[in-house]
């Protein structure tokens, strides 16, 4: 196949890549711009692992093609380092919503667009949004309560 030259900005650096057609996001992320935390899961959307925001919206990576992202801004887990996401990392430590570590940079990225779009007011909010994330190891407990002990340090 051809490679197409793509442009993006990943965690405010501009990257190059040279990419086939049918290659996802998930995998230029890893491959080509060294960004480590987009994990695999299933790679067809359900596990949430790979979640990456793409122009400010989450977004599963391992379905989003490359070729289709030219000129947009992508944040991984790497890239955030706002007071929300420092609240929200502190927390998962605190509370135990981390073990094997593998489901964790899609946790956080989803946990994050919660608390800055505030979608996040009760444990049963918490738990629906999260909904399209997939842990094996915590039962969700630590998760859950990490991002509402979050929630209740960054709100005024």
């Amino acid at each position: 196949m051809n490679r197409i030259p793509i442009n993006l900005t990943v965690n405010g650096r501009t990257t190059e890549l040279s990419v086939e057609p049918n290659a996802t996001l998930a995998d230029s992320l890893r491959e080509q711009a060294g960004t480590h935390s987009v994990h695999l899961g299933c790679e067809h959307g359900v596990c949430g692992a790979c979640n990456v925001y793409l122009n400010g919206a989450v977004v599963r990576s391992c379905l989003t093609l490359t070729a289709a992202c030219d000129g947009m801004e992508i944040t991984t887990l790497e890239g955030l380092s706002d007071a929300t996401a420092a609240a929200l990392k502190d927390a998962m430590h605190r509370c135990h919503g981390l073990q094997c570590g593998f489901c964790t940079p899609g946790m956080i990225i989803t946990g994050h667009d919660m608390l800055t779009r505030k979608l996040c007011n009760s444990e049963t909010e918490i738990r629906q949004q999260l909904c399209g994330n997939i842990c094996r190891c915590t039962g969700y407990q630590g998760i859950v309560t990490a991002i509402a002990s979050a929630q209740e340090e960054i709100s005024p």
